[in-house]
């Protein structure tokens, strides 16, 4: 219900129950007997606990073990999170721990009536995880109860906010969905003031009524109801965004080919209804092969000398990072790959698919595929169209949570929104934008203005649905 509530992107949901330790052979044979105590602090791996919630708190990637409740064991495989807005840490002993107290910026206790919590208990264990009734009532008595009141019930005292009835109370919720918010609004103020001090650019910053923006794509949407809701008011929100920027320079991480008649004449191609499909190819390609060339030469060069066959010394320049990697936000994306193979020796190719959740409206990370030690590298990040920003925004996510600098990230698209631009540089005020062209607008449908139509379809030959929009091809909504 908090999640629901706070309506932001990037919330994650983090379970103690993941963090039980790996059981020796007599442990294993105690807890099949109900003998051995789950409910007591050493049963948890606080220092792998912390360890995850410090790298999910900077904003890192983290690798959560998967327990499995029936074998008392943790499985093979391991789940990926990553950094959010919004971190919800939630267990029994959340509160046991000094150095885990310190990285909690909120404290919540939830005080659920003693009868609740054995039929809970009784109905979770009995229909999940396979137990008996004897055996869940022994475990009850035997552990629970007296851990409870050992361990959990004394460490009320050191909540900021006790909550009675639980999801039913809508006050406490409430308000603890109005600090989360005004907190982090404090935040990003701070942030802000600090890049002003440091003579940074700094884009129009959206009132809270207006600050979806294209990370409101990503809020969850849980019912038809509530998603009918947020459509309309994103509509709303979007149309107040793009109107207030049409005033503001654009940023100087920015970077437009220039367009020379030849360029221009290519748009015009590209740009008419009429174009064919294979004239359509052709001429993206042509401009994709000068978007690269463009791209390649804002990557940082340092002097050297080398000798001519004739025996003379030449100055030139030479790359000056370690390797250049590209990544393709799918699926208009890696249309782009051939053109930075063609000019890029060597290049290194990643693939990065992120969808919606249908059911949940959450952005899910569906495919991913870096090389490694990307973290060195100078990544050119490759979409066709950008309009609102999101699946860019999403991916240059993914990319800093595996460690790529923010300032080694060229953003390359053929044709992007000033819209898309702005909450780009105003994410990640040090990734590179480098673009053919800039059109003004982004309609109610989130297409660009005039625009260049699906680029995905208009290239591979597929047929558009009626709502489709501009960022369609990495972002399904």
């Amino acid at each position: 219900m908090i999640i629901e509530a706070l309506d932001v992107p990037w919330v994650v949901l983090l379970s103690m129950d993941s963090f039980y330790k790996v059981l020796t052979k007599q442990q294993q044979e105690q807890a099949a007997s109900n003998d051995f105590n789950f409910d007591h602090p050493d049963a948890f791996d606080f220092d792998l606990i912390i360890a995850t919630l410090k790298k999910l708190k900077q904003g890192k990637s983290v690798k959560i073990p998967i327990y499995d409740f029936t074998t008392h064991s943790r499985k093979k495989e391991w789940k990926t999170l990553y950094g959010a807005n919004v971190i919800i840490f939630e267990g029994i002993m959340a509160f046991a721990d000094k150095e885990l107290l310190k990285l909690l910026d909120l404290k919540i206790f939830v005080d659920t009536d003693s009868d609740i919590r054995l039929v809970r208990r009784l109905r979770r264990d009995i229909s999940e995880r396979g137990r008996d009734i004897e055996g869940v009532i022994k475990q009850y008595n035997k552990f629970v109860k007296p851990a409870f009141d050992q361990y959990i019930q004394p460490t009320m005292r050191l909540a900021d906010i006790v909550v009675p009835r639980g999801s039913g109370n809508t006050v406490a919720i409430d308000l603890i969905v109005q600090h989360v918010h005004s907190q982090l609004e404090e935040r990003e103020l701070s942030v802000r003031l600090s890049k002003a001090v440091r003579g940074r650019w700094e884009p129009w910053i959206p009132c809270r009524a207006q600050r979806l923006s294209a990370a409101s794509l990503m809020a969850p949407r849980r019912s038809v109801a509530a998603s009918a809701w947020r459509e309309r008011k994103l509509r709303w929100d979007m149309a107040a965004l793009a109107s207030a920027h049409q005033c503001h320079p654009l940023p100087q991480t920015l970077s437009v080919l220039k367009s020379t008649p030849q360029v221009r004449g290519m748009h015009t191609i590209i740009r008419n209804k009429e174009t064919s499909r294979d004239e359509f190819i052709f001429y993206s390609k042509r401009l994709m092969r000068l978007l690269i060339e463009h791209a390649l030469s804002l990557l940082p060069f340092q002097s050297c000398t080398v000798q001519t066959p004739q025996g003379q010394d030449y100055e030139g320049r030479t790359y000056s990072g370690k390797q250049i990697t590209g990544v393709s936000i799918l699926r208009a994306g890696e249309t782009m790959e051939p053109a930075l193979r063609a000019v890029c020796k060597d290049v290194r190719i990643g693939t990065i698919l992120i969808q919606t959740n249908c059911n949940t409206g959450e952005p899910e990370l569906h495919y991913l595929r870096l090389p490694k030690d990307i973290s060195e590298d100078h990544v050119i990040l490759m979409d066709c169209t950008v309009s609102t920003g999101a699946a860019a925004m999403m991916a240059v996510r993914v990319l800093l949570d595996h460690d790529v600098p923010e300032d080694k990230i060229f953003l390359l698209s053929l044709l992007m929104a000033e819209m898309g631009v702005h909450s780009v540089a105003y994410a990640f005020p040090r990734v590179k934008i480098i673009t053919t062209a800039v059109d003004k607008k982004v309609n109610d449908l989130f297409r660009i203005i005039p625009g260049i139509g699906n680029f995905g379809d208009r290239y591979f030959g597929t047929d558009a649905p009626p709502d489709w929009s501009d960022d369609e091809d990495a972002l399904s909504t």
